[in-house]
This record gives structure tokens, C-alpha cells and sequence, in this order.
């Protein structure tokens, strides 16, 4: 089963990166082999992944027809659609906006979990419940449920469902009208991006933010981050999320008529600030990757410890390490800050060192 299982794993790996074209071939591939050998439950494990594929792409069709296919399986080979399967499934429903039928199969998902002591599939039909009552407005009840993830996740690592629990638990402070609590939430879903690397994630936690800083008022900056996942996504493979996109840059309008602190053009190794305007850091590669640490990171603290764990890959001495982090930090402040005695980008705290969240960043890669 070599060759199924390295299918799979290609498969997934496209799938993390939205190449969905690319991955349900392999998937499929997959799954005919591991079928072929009665392996139902790497079976099942390729369908779930077709299936949020199907899902996100809003071919309903495709899903009624793999929805089929499982049913008569079921019937003619006698096995048991598993509680992942009933999960998937039930987020199918939530996107072709069938919630009731969504919860049935969420229940049916933990019941099945729970009958079999599997606590990961607990937790994806716990996370799927939140996302239900979430779109229903219930809130309460989808906080309840964020927070007996809480506790499964001190004893699992599932970095998966850490992103969707606390983009979930975003979407509900900001609904509850706490955009600025919501801000933080999603800033904190980069921590949780570099463990689990998925383009998908990366494309999610950017609209959220955009929706956030529309929220606050912020249309420019709501405007850039729109603009970022729409330069990032296949608007076949990825047709839900471009749909959304689409709708709210429609009502929010296309005006170019920025207005930015700083833009960040990495092509070019070159900023344009609104005051000083153009910046060239030419070779300065240190500065460079110090300053694109903190932009695309507003607001989070880096000790001195994880400086120069990032930029110099070091292990951290403060005899040789301090005064080197205190003059690149001047040298950065001197290329970037209008006035170096009024510094209103980087900041210093008493645990590091950090760039001012409500500076508004372009970020053109």
C-alpha cells in the first residue's frame, strides 16, 4: 500500500496549499487503491478531504455524488461511515447553508466519537457544533463549545482545530460588537499558522482581518487585506471564499485611493513610507528581514531571545547579542521613522520589542 499512501500524502499536501486541481487526482487515486485492499478507513480519510474540496469549491453536485457513493458502500459492504466522515459531511450542509441537517450530522459525529472513546473525532464534531451555533447567532452555545475545546487541547495537539476554534471565537466577539477584542484573536492565529503552515488558514485568517478592520471602520485596510487573499486563491478551486470577497469589495467599493504608513514592495527590497517616501535597503538583509518581522506581525512583542532566534539564527548571548540588537534597532528606526526622537512604528516594552499595531501596512510580495 506504498504507493496509495504516498497518493495521500501528495494529496493532502495540495490540499493544504489550495491546489485543489492537482490534489483530488491523487486523492481519488488513493482512495481506489486503499478500496481495493478494504482498507475503509484511509478510504473514508481520502473522501472527507474530496469532500471539503467539493465544499469549497460549491460543487454541490460533485458532493450529492460522493454522498451517494458512501451510501451505497454502506449498504452493499456493510460498514460504517465513520464520526470524521458525519463532520465533513456536516460542513458540506453548512456551506449549501442547510444548518438543521448540518446539526443532525454533527450529533451523529460526537455520538459515534463518543460511543468509541476517539477524542480527536470529539473534537472536530465539538468544533463543528461551534461553528453551527455560530452562524445561527448562538453564541453562547458555541462559546460553551470553544471551551471544552480548550480543555481537550491541554492533552492534544491539533493545531487544525486550535486555527478554526480561535477563528470561530473572532468571528463571535466581533459579531457581539468587540471588533477590537476580535483584532487580537485573529493577530494570534499567525502563532498558530507556523505550526500548521496551510495556505487555507493563511487565505481565512487574512479575510477575517479584513472583515475585523471593516468592522472598525477601517476601509482601506479592510481594502488591502481583501486584496491580499485575492491575489493568493484560484477563484475555481477556492470559489466559496472568492464569492465573499467579491460581495463585500462590491459594497465597500474599489477606490485606489489608499492611504498607508508604510508599503512594503519585496520585490524591489524597498518601502515607501508616507512621509519620507521611498526607502532602499539594498543589501541590508538584516534590517530588511527585521523589518518585515515586525510588519507582518503588528503588535506582537519579540523578546530579545526570539530576535535573534529569527533573524540571526542564533542561540541568544547577551554579552555578544545586546548591544548587536540595540544598534540594529536604531539603524532600522533611523531608515523607516520620520522623526527618530518621536519614534510612531517601533516600540520598546519592558519585554521586547514590538511595531505599532495601528500603523496601516501594504504588504506587496
Amino acid at each position: 500500500m506504498v504507493h496509495a499512501k504516498q497518493a495521500l500524502e501528495i494529496g493532502m499536501l495540495y490540499f493544504e496549499r489550495g491546489d485543489f486541481h492537482l490534489a483530488l487526482p491523487k486523492l481519488k487515486e488513493a482512495a481506489s487503491k486503499y478500496f481495493a485492499h478494504r482498507e475503509f478507513g484511509e478510504y473514508l480519510k481520502c473522501h472527507n478531504l474530496i469532500l471539503r474540496m467539493y465544499a469549497e469549491r460549491e460543487d454541490f453536485d460533485e458532493i450529492n455524488a460522493t454522498k451517494e457513493v458512501l451510501q451505497d458502500l454502506v449498504l452493499k459492504e456493510g460498514f460504517e461511515l465513520n464520526a470524521k466522515t458525519y463532520y465533513t459531511l456536516a460542513l458540506c450542509a453548512a456551506y449549501k447553508l442547510q444548518y438543521d441537517t448540518s446539526l443532525e450530522y454533527l450529533q451523529k459525529s460526537l455520538s459515534i466519537a463518543l460511543a468509541t472513546d476517539n477524542k480527536v473525532d470529539m473534537c472536530y464534531a465539538i468544533c463543528g457544533l461551534a461553528i453551527c451555533y455560530n452562524i445561527l447567532g448562538r453564541h453562547t452555545d458555541a462559546l460553551r463549545e470553544i471551551y471544552n475545546l480548550q480543555v481537550f487541547f491541554q492533552v492534544l495537539e491539533l493545531s487544525d482545530l486550535k486555527m478554526s476554534s480561535q477563528l470561530i471565537n473572532g468571528k463571535i466577539l466581533r459579531d457581539l460588537k468587540k471588533p477590537e477584542e476580535a483584532l487580537v484573536i485573529f493577530w494570534s492565529c499567525y502563532d498558530i499558522l507556523k505550526e500548521t503552515k496551510s495556505l487555507r488558514y493563511y487565505i481565512y485568517v487574512l479575510y477575517e482581518l479584513g472583515q475585523t478592520y471593516l468592522e472598525l471602520g477601517d476601509k482601506n485596510l479592510a481594502k488591502t487585506y481583501f486584496q491580499l487573499v485575492l491575489k493568493s486563491i484560484d477563484p475555481v478551486n477556492m470559489k466559496y471564499i472568492h464569492r465573499k470577497l467579491t460581495e463585500v469589495m462590491s459594497q465597500i467599493g474599489h477606490s485606489e485611493n489608499h492611504s498607508y504608513d508604510i508599503i512594503f514592495d519585496g520585490e524591489n527590497n524597498t518601502i515607501i513610507e508616507n512621509k519620507i517616501g521611498k526607502v532602499d535597503f539594498k543589501n541590508q538583509f538584516i534590517l530588511l528581514d527585521l523589518l518585515k518581522l515586525f510588519l507582518v506581525n503588528p503588535g506582537k512583542i519579540y523578546s530579545k531571545e526570539a530576535l535573534v532566534e529569527e533573524i540571526w539564527r542564533q542561540p541568544y548571548d547577551p554579552s555578544v547579542h545586546d548591544n548587536k540588537i540595540y544598534v540594529t534597532i536604531k539603524r532600522l528606526r533611523k531608515m523607516i521613522e520620520p522623526d527618530f526622537d518621536k519614534p510612531k512604528y517601533i516600540f520598546r516594552s519592558k519585554n521586547g520589542y514590538f511595531l505599532n499595531k495601528t500603523a496601516k501596512i501594504l504588504m506587496d510580495q
